[in-house]
């Protein structure tokens, strides 16, 4: 089987679903306390339970595939020298969304991607504070499960005749942001942290997620799987979709997440557009 066999992608998926669970334990076991946050380099806040998360995964999919390398937000800070000869690799955000977590809103996510030739065939989204996990491969199809419950098909919709759902982040935002959304037309937002937005398009709750801000890789792959898989859309401001670990920078460009319906958002982007996000 190739990796990107709907078979052996089935496999993965539950398996990944397991230990998307245990971080997500990791986590909320640091969540009930009176954490401390530290800072890295960039000034994003860090907290034992990014670490803890971590360290579980990465163990878990050492077990799980030995052969295939990891890249996380907490990892080693690994070269594009020798990340470029990767065809198959794991792409992984711990805890997505720490200042929602340091914030206590319980909209955190653990996140993680299977990479194949640059494009993600593999997601789970896991909300641990809010007993919500989507997830989806290639082939396989795309599911959430709340609380527990019944495993539940995603798919995203088309556009409305009327007023828009627009995802929009809690911590993020810029003037490109607001001139776009201002041409936009009737619309409402449904604010949310981490990449529970995109989940939103997903589900059909939300028919767009412009992000006109920074993220890195790891923020954006699982939940572009889930996504894409739904019937859905991410692409850069040129309405490509987007590709990973193809430069040296692990910086996202900006982007679009949407609904079924194709439409080029890329026309309401003032000029100049945005050159760097």
């Amino acid at each position: 089987m190739t990796t990107a066999d709907p078979a052996r992608l089935a496999a993965l998926l539950a398996d990944c679903r397991v230990i998307a669970q245990a971080a997500g334990e990791e986590i909320m076991a640091v969540y009930r306390t009176a954490f401390t946050v530290d800072h890295k380099a960039d000034r994003s806040p860090l907290t034992e339970a990014d670490l803890r998360a971590h360290r579980l995964i990465a163990a878990r999919l050492a077990e799980l595939t030995p052969h295939w390398p990891l890249l996380s937000e907490e990892g080693a800070d690994l070269p594009y020298a020798e990340r470029r000869q990767w065809r198959t690799y794991w792409l992984v955000d711990p805890l997505d969304g720490t200042r929602e977590f340091v914030k206590r809103n319980d909209e955190f996510t653990v996140n993680i991607a299977l990479v194949h030739d640059h494009e993600p065939v593999l997601g789970v989204v896991h909300a641990p504070a809010l007993g919500r996990m989507c997830y989806a491969a290639r082939g396989v199809g795309a599911f959430q499960r709340r609380d527990g419950g019944e495993e539940q098909p995603l798919a995203c919709r088309e556009l409305p005749a009327d007023e828009l759902v627009v995802a929009g982040s809690r911590s993020h935002g810029k003037a490109a942001l607001a001139t776009f959304m201002a041409r936009l037309g009737p619309h409402q937002v449904i604010s949310m942290g981490s990449s529970l937005k995109f989940c939103l398009v997903a589900e059909g709750r939300a028919d767009l997620y412009p992000r006109l801000g920074p993220t890195s890789e790891w923020d954006t792959a699982a939940a572009q799987c889930v996504v894409e898989t739904a019937g859905g859309h991410v692409t850069d401001l040129d309405m490509r979709p987007l590709r990973y670990n193809t430069r040296d920078s692990l910086l996202n460009p900006c982007f679009f997440a949407f609904g079924r319906t194709w439409r080029d958002w890329s026309a309401l982007l003032p000029e100049p557009r945005p050159d760097a996000c």
